[in-house]
């Protein structure tokens, strides 16, 4: 089996999905001859020709209300928006079109579009190039909004994603983009797209994170062991819908959990799986719910965003708390 980083694994599962229908189109700044400013669409329209790898001028709202006309002529378009920070001029389009076509005509009409966002932080990146605005659009009925955590995930999400006849928020954690694993395509997608999954066992916690903080969770797990703790993970994958089944299981086997994020912490996705969590899981939790995220603030400039992110530290100065109850 070949490794490929999650970069490679959005481009080759772009690239299979545009072989198995001639619908799906893909289009956005610097996409085709440039290949994207993380080179995710490489050699993309060199194989599929400038009419399905569609170079657009710079005006994101152009982009998605250009794919919203592609998609109700039956194409299926996926939009990469640049940079996270980008997005909101499109926003409009997003919220007052894409979200609601199928709601607005009962049914009748689709909207089958992926807006692919690269986001988050770690990049050393300027202003505009290190927002977390999933928050925004989950809170959105009539979007879905997922975020891939590795390589494989990566690969097999962008063809859900693209297959599925609701639009799609696909978020990508742009400093995992060289992160590498190893993807056998024989074995089909394991998990349906909006499934959460379970990436650690472990009995004495639980940390719920997605995207970019799989891997620093991860490490947060290992590390524990050497207090002796023995912490879950699970990916939560699916931001809206939250695959409630699992989180509520994983809960109830190790009775105390932490949310983590880069989002800020107000009204983000923890805020909502510790509510839920609370209604639901009450008479099995040992101690509350915590959250560790970003912080309710613009994001801060590159130098200072070690101080804003998530890390290894926060995370189990979390797990200590919840285990003190």
């Amino acid at each position: 089996m070949a490794k490929i980083s999650l970069g490679k694994g959005i481009n080759q599962g772009l690239r299979a999905a545009m072989e198995k229908d001639p619908k799906v189109l893909i289009m956005g700044e610097d996409i085709g001859k440039l290949g994207g400013v993380f080179r995710v669409t490489e050699g993309l329209q060199k194989d599929f020709g400038e009419d399905r790898v569609i170079d657009t001028p710079l005006a994101e709202s152009g982009i998605i209300g250009t794919a919203v006309g592609l998609a109700l002529r039956g194409y299926r378009p996926v939009c990469e928006i640049q940079f996270d920070g980008f997005v909101f001029p499109a926003y409009d389009q997003i919220i007052n079109q894409v979200a609601k076509m199928h709601y607005r005509s009962m049914g009748k009409l689709k909207m089958p579009i992926v807006i692919r966002i690269p986001f988050g932080g770690g990049i050393g990146a300027v202003e505009h190039h290190s927002e977390s605005p999933e928050t925004l659009f989950a809170h959105v009925p009539g979007l879905k909004v997922v975020a891939a955590g590795d390589p494989v995930d990566a690969y097999w999400m962008i063809q859900q994603a693209i297959a599925t006849d609701d639009p799609v928020v696909f978020f990508e954690p742009k400093r995992r983009y060289h992160e590498k694993a190893e993807l056998d395509e024989s074995t089909g997608a394991a998990y349906p797209l909006f499934k959460a999954k379970v990436v650690r066992e472990g009995t004495d916690a639980t940390l719920f994170c997605y995207g970019p903080m799989v891997k620093t969770c991860l490490q947060a797990a290992e590390a524990a062991l050497e207090d002796g703790r023995n912490l879950e993970v699970v990916d939560l994958r699916s931001i809206a819908p939250l695959d409630l089944a699992t989180i509520f299981a994983s809960v109830k086997k190790t009775r105390r959990a932490v949310v983590v994020h880069e989002a800020p912490l107000s009204l983000g996705p923890g805020s909502e799986v510790a509510a839920r969590v609370s209604e639901e899981c009450f008479y099995h939790l040992e101690a509350p719910v915590l959250r560790v995220t970003g912080f309710d603030t613009p994001y801060p400039p590159s130098r200072m965003e070690e101080e804003y992110l998530p890390d290894l530290d926060r995370v189990l100065d979390a797990v200590d708390r919840v285990m003190g109850y």
